[in-house]
């Protein structure tokens, strides 16, 4: 029998008992939804967890801080310890294998002003050998510093736009744009000698890095170490004679190393051989792995969830098959005298069956769509807040793929549950069928 012929005969006698086939269909419907909806949010929740790792940082960055935690076997907070940063401790971490690159890194709290307005910010000091090893972001105008052009101070965007001035009660805030507007930077650590002049360092060749979402690049600027350096000691200068003994020591060793690693598989060896130096280490990428545990464990119990619907509405169309069956035994004997061929009348049954799911599995994706789009609208800031996604991206997210692999899956569910109802049709005596009432 040709196929064109068996799906004829199929829908019709789907259309017989239209009420029962209607059902039928609506329960895998709802299987569907369950199952697109469910997973979906799983597939939103997995890319939340993943900006959230994206945004606080490079997956290859280890970072070996003045103040170290500790960390026990299962990754929870011990205690913390303070470790001696300083040259010989950058070159001991060069040595190790998978090191990319490596800098000390000096931060300090500035204050910026530009006319009444004033702001304050951290600044960074790093090799600027190694600004395009550490992945920095690209910049809308000027060039990172170099050995030859030390100077330049690289400025975020964010740094530039919180400038306020208090004026009698009134208070008022303004973005400056450092190519038009005079900006001065001051170091706050320590007092003024009485007698001598204020340090101050007007920006002169800045650079201006575009906008990203990385928190580590916002609100900071960058300079070179061997600038920073040289504009320090400028500033010790103007202290007393013990501040200023205070103030070139405290450059003498770093608040933190930072390391590039070549590759992020190497992530976890680079930093195991770093704490077999004697130093607590910190990297986004041992924290990722619990997220992606739960992340992939929500996945599972939410398609779990799903899948339940999925199997009630699989007993549903076998109840189905298996009533159709009992009406249709009349029918099954006089094909089998008419010579129609036992795997006709099985395809016939199983084609009904993977019908019925392909239906379902059609009109429950379009709904799924509505439901994730109204999901995103309402529920996105509620619902990220209880699963603790921390993100205001889209809960629920359904890939090209998923809708493919649901109506494939409702149409082989329906074939499934089809099964043993069209095996047993095919074992129908055709003399018992044609005595049968019917």
């Amino acid at each position: 029998m040709k196929i064109s012929d068996l799906l004829k005969l199929a829908f019709r006698n789907l259309m017989r008992r239209k009420a029962r086939t209607a059902l039928t269909i609506i329960g895998v419907v709802i299987g569907t939804i369950s199952i697109v909806v469910m997973v979906s949010i799983g597939i939103g929740v997995n890319r939340s967890f993943d900006e959230m790792i994206m945004q606080s940082g490079s997956m290859t960055i280890i970072r070996v801080q003045k103040y170290g935690a500790i960390y026990d076997e299962d990754g929870n907070y011990v205690d913390s310890k303070e470790q001696v940063l300083d040259d010989s401790v950058v070159e001991l971490i060069k040595g190790v294998e998978h090191v990319k690159a490596v800098s000390p890194v000096v931060n300090k709290y500035v204050r910026l002003t530009s006319g009444k307005y004033e702001s304050g910010v951290t600044l960074y000091a790093m090799d600027c050998d190694v600004f395009e090893a550490f992945e920095f972001p690209p910049l809308q105008y000027g060039t990172y510093p170099t050995k030859e052009n030390p100077s330049t101070i690289v400025l975020s965007p964010e740094s530039m736009e919180y400038f306020y001035c208090f004026s009698g009660n009134n208070y008022q805030e303004k973005s400056i744009d450092p190519l038009t507007e005079k900006v001065t930077m001051q170091f706050q650590e320590y007092q003024t000698h009485p007698r001598k002049k204020e340090f101050k360092l007007d920006f002169e060749n800045v650079a201006m890095m575009e906008q990203t979402d990385n928190w580590e690049y916002s609100y900071n600027i960058y300079m070179d170490l061997n600038y920073f350096r040289e504009i320090w000691k400028k500033y010790a200068n103007s202290l007393t004679l013990e501040d200023r003994k205070r103030a070139l020591s405290s450059t003498e060793s770093y608040e933190e190393i930072k390391i590039n690693v070549d590759n992020i598989n190497n992530v976890a060896e680079v930093q195991d051989a770093i704490e077999a130096l004697g130093y607590a280490t910190y990297s986004e990428m041992q924290y990722l792995e619990p997220l992606k545990e739960t992340s992939n464990m929500l996945q599972m119990v939410l398609g779990a969830i799903g899948s339940i619907a999925m199997i009630v509405s699989a007993i549903n169309i076998a109840n189905t098959m298996v009533m159709s069956i009992y009406e249709r035994t009349k029918e099954i004997g006089v094909m089998k005298v008419l010579g129609c061929l036992v795997r006709d009348i099985k395809r016939q049954f199983l084609l009904e069956a993977g019908l019925i799911g392909l239906l379902g599995g059609v009109v429950g994706i379009l709904i799924s769509y509505v439901l994730s789009y109204l999901i995103n609208k309402y529920g996105a800031g509620i619902m990220g807040s209880l699963v603790g996604t921390g993100t205001s991206g889209d809960l629920s997210v359904i890939p090209l793929w998923l809708p493919f692999a649901a109506a494939a899956f409702g149409m082989l569910v329906g074939v499934l549950s089809g099964y043993f109802p069209a095996r047993r049709a095919t074992k129908i005596r055709a003399i018992e069928a044609m005595r049968t009432e019917g």
